[in-house]
């Protein structure tokens, strides 16, 4: 007589050989597509085609840009508050729930608040300003 574990762990490896299939099929696809891609292109280097690219204008002077910080810390704070607007996806769905809901609805004000703390100290900084 079989042992009940052998089997839901048969079951359960059989389950991921699928999904193991379909990423080996998805590395092959792409494998071969850039193989092919190599071989029916042309290849014709020239002087011109070597040079670095810059919108139509022949590079001239250094390779050296700078860029101002804030524009980095906008993206930041940027991805931080979209990433955690996601989280309220979540919470909306709990929330419908009859036995979670002053529970969830405790914590959402907890976590707006460590936002909004968040959000004034990058405001205190000065880091908001576009000036």
């Amino acid at each position: 007589m079989p042992e009940p574990t052998v089997v839901l762990a048969d079951g359960y490896f059989q389950s991921y050989s699928v999904v193991g299939l379909l990423a080996v099929i998805g590395v092959l696809f792409v494998a071969v597509a850039f193989g092919a891609g190599r071989l029916l292109r042309p290849v014709v280097p020239t002087p011109e085609k070597l040079l670095t690219y810059e919108c139509g204008v022949d590079p001239v002077g250094e390779g050296w840009a700078h860029t101002q910080v804030r524009y980095y810390v906008y993206a930041f704070l940027y991805v931080i508050f979209a990433v955690d607007s996601i989280f309220l996806f979540p919470w909306a769905t709990v929330f419908a729930a009859p036995e979670y809901g002053a529970t969830t609805l405790v914590e959402m004000f907890i976590f707006l608040g460590f936002l909004a703390v968040g959000l004034l100290y990058a405001w205190k900084k000065g880091v908001l300003e576009w000036t």
